[in-house]
């Protein structure tokens, strides 16, 4: 009997037989600098530091933000497509100020160091009989940067991680704490709760959670058209629902998790890694015909069985992500989900060939932050990729008015070219934020040259 990788290979040796295999020259730029660079995850955004610090402490820090010249952005793992970090002045890790803190049995909250980690979290909180209500599906992002960028996970009746923030401690531009929530400082807990690091450096988060629970995870391929004419009733009858296309193959994965008091299990599952290598070897090997890949690769995906997983919360949300990419992800009213889908999916496969990360789609709750993409209405994301080591641009330039016609507000931390102009409709509090921030920070020393064009 084949296995499911046997039957592929045989599949793209008989596909390709009559084609010769294209090839794909890919350029690499060689910058030489003095200074050591730094790389976002992706490689995609790059900045010549004068100075890189980790400090231990807060007075290290206070010290740090008093003291240096020019700009200071705070970095976390570098997990962000937009030029959120680049600045050739100072970036501040807070590696050094990780983990729990502090946390409350009674009230399932918990106060954690903001450089923790996302994958940190879970068993020490599990230790202390809490979890995280909801975490999205790659957990190698720093507390302070997943807020600050309004990072979600998916479903219908969970907001953003920002919106289980209860309290947060900044350290301003002049060094000074602030401790702020809703009752005091209120309207500087508004604003940094999404914060986009403009408003000082977030140190300490305290955290609403779940007494500690189990998910079970089940993963099914379908064809994309019965995905979408159930999506709205799966999304409603899940905690957490998302879905996945596969461009040129006419075929989709959802996947659903609910709360479950069965043991931990595993049944045989893909590596999402090699699922991605290869479908870029089907796209090499394919390119020459669009209907001959659809064939093949619908094909194989109609053979890949139901995958279940049975884990603490925590151990399930996220997967390992080793292939890099770049990304694009619009936060669009839920009812317009379906249109801008389709539309995005019939142009990408009538002009980009070449693509073959799939697409994404995950929900959300709305929420009251002043800077989330979720104020006030309830959320469908749709997200595009390109490998990282391709050009990404002209497929998200074509993508993005799409996204932006079905009233989409851009990810913080994804790539876009909204400007200021075009973003300020979607934030009715978008010049009040930027008061506060001025308020903190009169002389935009955490302004980068990205957060001045908003922000000045």
């Amino acid at each position: 009997m084949l296995t499911r990788r046997s039957l592929l290979s045989s599949l793209m040796t008989a596909a390709a037989a009559t084609a010769a295999t294209p090839s794909f020259v890919l350029a690499n730029d060689k910058a030489t600098q003095k200074r050591i660079p730094w790389k976002n995850w992706s490689g995609s955004q790059m900045c010549y530091p004068q100075s890189r610090k980790a400090p231990a402490n807060i007075e290290e820090l206070q010290a740090l933000i008093t003291n240096a010249p020019g700009q200071i952005r705070p970095v976390g793992s570098g997990h962000s497509f937009m030029p959120l970090v680049p600045t050739d002045d100072t970036i501040v890790s807070l590696s050094r100020l990780s983990g729990l803190l502090d946390h409350d049995a009674q009230s399932n909250q918990a106060t954690l160091w903001a450089g923790t980690r996302l994958g940190d979290i879970g068993e020490p909180l599990a230790n202390a009989g809490q979890a995280l209500f909801n975490m999205p599906d790659i957990d190698e992002q720093t507390l302070a940067g997943a807020l600050g960028t309004a990072t979600h996970g998916t479903g219908a009746t969970l907001g953003c991680m920002s919106d289980q923030v209860t309290g947060l401690q900044l350290v301003t531009a002049t060094g000074d704490i602030i401790d702020c929530d809703k009752n005091k400082h209120s309207d500087i807990f508004n604003a940094a709760r999404v914060n986009l690091g403009a408003l000082g450096v977030v140190t300490q988060v305290k955290m609403q959670n779940a007494p500690k629970y189990r998910l079970k995870r089940e993963t099914t391929w379908f064809p994309i058209e019965e995905i979408l004419e159930n999506a709205e009733t799966l999304a409603d009858n899940n905690r957490n629902f998302e879905f996945y296309y596969i461009p040129f193959s006419g075929m989709g994965f959802i996947d659903v998790q609910n709360i479950t008091d069965e043991a931990p299990s595993v049944t045989d599952k893909i590596d999402q890694n090699d699922g991605a290598e290869d479908l870029k070897m089907l796209r090499d090997l394919l390119s020459w015909s669009p209907k001959v890949r659809e064939l093949t690769v619908g094909s194989y995906l109609k053979t890949l069985s139901k995958e279940v997983t049975v884990a603490n919360s925590w151990q399930n949300y996220a997967s390992e992500r080793n292939v890099r990419f770049n990304e694009m992800e619009y936060h669009l009213p839920r009812e317009n989900m379906v249109k801008a889908f389709k539309e995005i999916r019939a142009l990408v496969e009538k002009d980009f060939p070449e693509v073959f990360f799939p697409f994404e789609v995950r929900y959300i709750k709305s929420d009251d932050i002043w800077m989330s993409p979720f104020y006030q209405r309830e959320t469908c994301s749709i997200a595009v990729h390109r490998y990282f080591a391709e050009d990404y641009k002209p497929m998200f330039k074509a993508v993005e008015p799409i996204l932006q016609k079905y009233n989409g507000r851009p990810h913080w931390g994804k790539l876009n070219t909204m400007s200021a102009a075009q973003l300020k409709p979607h934030y009715k509090n978008f010049d009040q934020f930027n008061e506060i921030r001025k308020q903190l920070d009169p002389q935009g020393k955490f302004l980068n040259p990205y957060l001045k064009s908003l922000f000045v």
